[in-house]
């Protein structure tokens, strides 16, 4: 595993319905990835039963439910989803962007 994360334009893996991520760095107790959405793509409302998650707004915009409660976010905004909270996103433009942060690591993602 590298200390550095070198910007790569072909490194994102593609999830399908308008979403794909690349992973930035990790460790086994935290990660950090970049998700980017098409206008329109849904991230499905679902919780983590294992990792507290911090969504930062890189790009674009998002309408967000975390917890039961909606926001429109836009670049510099971040939303909290501690473990076991329902949260969801949805992208208002094209190339919006989060930076997802995770501890401990998703394991799954690698």
């Amino acid at each position: 595993m590298s200390n550095y994360h070198l910007h790569d334009p072909h490194g994102w893996t593609e999830l399908g319905d308008g979403i794909r991520r690349q992973i930035v760095g990790h460790t086994p107790e935290l990660m950090s990835v970049l998700v980017r959405f098409d206008q329109g793509a849904v991230g499905t409302p679902h919780a983590h039963d294992a990792h507290d998650q911090i969504a930062y707004v890189v790009s674009g915009s998002f309408e967000c439910e975390v917890g039961g409660e909606k926001r429109v976010l836009r670049p510099g905004d971040a939303f909290i989803a501690p473990r076991n909270t329902l949260h969801g996103v949805r992208a208002l433009e094209p190339d919006s962007t989060l930076l997802d942060q995770f501890s401990p690591r998703r394991n799954d993602y690698l």
